[in-house]
């Protein structure tokens, strides 16, 4: 297994990119009540107005047989900003 270092990482845009959509992300998790290291998180990419937006997924980590209480923070990539934040039901 390959070993990477953060020099290698700042290098790489898109993984710089993933990462500060997720520190955005994050602390708007948090200001909304979201605790991200008890989440089950997922990030996917989307196309935007404005070019990429990541859209950040914090659910429970139980979630069989178990219904809402998601909450996606949209980041825009080119602004470096939350875009939009959704609360599932």
């Amino acid at each position: 297994m390959a070993t990477v270092t953060f020099n290698e990482m700042q290098h790489d845009h898109l993984a710089m990119s993933v990462a500060q959509a997720l520190v955005l992300a994050n602390e708007a998790a948090i200001t909304n009540g979201t605790v991200p290291s008890e989440s089950l998180v997922t990030i996917s990419e989307e196309p935007g107005p404005s070019g990429r937006m990541w859209r950040i997924n914090y659910g429970p980590r139980q979630f069989l047989g178990r219904r809402g209480g998601d909450l996606i923070v949209v980041i825009d990539e080119s602004r470096a900003a939350v875009h939009n934040v959704i609360r599932g039901q």
